[in-house]
């Protein structure tokens, strides 16, 4: 059955009609976990798009403070279309063609934009690339602190804006650069210029970076994906209500995704053995600071899916296989 909340005309959506990207499953299903932002790098037609529009089936219900908050947004920017208290997480999913104002919010008189209308839910941005390169940097203080302030010269707003941050993207400017199936007709320059469009800053802020490859015939004829949706939401709930424990007396933390600092040396501690293997991963694939800070928050949620206690090689192995991006610097 589909979540309390979610809306009739998502409820149909469900990763058991996913075939193959059993890996992209469970990038999505940490990130929902630990709210962590996601980008998915893959050629057309590998099914980027169908899997972050089933992101909304395995998160958890808003409570009810949270479906007041983006109420109050939708009431604001004029979206409630009378309806009563909104009880679903949204997700919103603007074209690349969106402005900046379209983004943050703006206006003679500011309206939230759609960082804001996706609080407490999903902003979904595909081709990611393609947004402009302005328009991209002004998520950044959003992303970092939850909320965006639209300034005019009377008087300036303060929107919230914590939302999970889903983005797709081609691994080249024709797509095909990882698919077997299809040739590649792109320079390495061309590549370099592409994948630059996206800042440095921006992608600070997105812990989680996957490969989507083409879909192998074999799995397009495979019957529904044994994984549903409902399984994922399990797990998800589960080691959701791990974190709201961990965390009920530190109001600046909500989830792992909000990890920094002192936090994050004292709830991603490591035994002598996990400080070997990461110690070697660094130094092996040369890893930067921010990429060691992201393998701990991601390896955090990881072994709260699995029910433990303590962070362990196999968690840090696999938060290191969910970042491609670090080993192609």
């Amino acid at each position: 059955p589909p979540p309390p909340g979610l809306d009739p005309a998502w409820a149909f959506l469900d990763f058991a009609d996913v075939k193959g990207q059993e890996h992209a499953k469970r990038a999505i299903e940490i990130a929902a976990a630990g709210a962590h932002n996601l980008l998915f790098i893959g050629p057309p037609g590998s099914g980027k798009t169908m899997l972050a529009k089933r992101i909304p089936s395995v998160l958890p219900p808003l409570d009810p403070d949270e479906a007041l908050e983006v109420t109050k947004i939708y009431s604001v920017a004029g979206m409630l279309g009378g309806r009563g208290l909104i009880a679903q997480r949204p997700f919103r999913e603007p074209h690349h063609t969106a402005t900046e104002a379209a983004l943050v919010g703006g206006g003679t008189y500011p309206r939230p934009g759609e960082v804001s209308l996706a609080h407490r839910g999903v902003l979904f941005l595909d081709e990611l690339p393609e947004y402009g390169k302005n328009t991209l940097d002004v998520l950044r203080q959003p992303l970092e602190g939850g909320t965006v302030t639209v300034s005019r010269s009377a008087h300036s707003v303060t929107f919230p804006a914590d939302c999970m941050l889903v983005a797709a993207m081609n691994p080249c400017p024709c797509g095909y650069a990882t698919d077997p199936r299809h040739t590649c007709t792109c320079s390495p320059s061309q590549v370099r210029r592409y994948r630059s469009r996206l800042s440095g800053p921006l992608l600070d802020r997105i812990d989680l970076h996957v490969n989507v490859p083409a879909v192998p015939y074999e799995d397009l004829q495979a019957g529904a994906s044994p994984l549903t949706s409902e399984r994922m939401r399990g797990r998800v709930l589960a080691a959701r209500e791990v974190q709201r424990r961990r965390y009920a007396e530190i109001p600046q933390c909500r989830t792992n995704a909000d990890l920094a600092g002192s936090l994050l040396e004292e709830h991603c501690r490591l035994g002598s053995g996990e400080r070997g293997f990461l110690r070697e991963a660094v130094e092996r694939l040369a890893l930067s600071a921010r990429a060691y800070t992201r393998i701990l928050r991601i390896s955090r949620t990881i072994a709260d899916l699995a029910g433990e206690e303590n962070i362990g090689v196999p968690h840090l192995a696999e938060a290191i296989g969910c970042r491609v991006l670090d080993r192609e610097e």
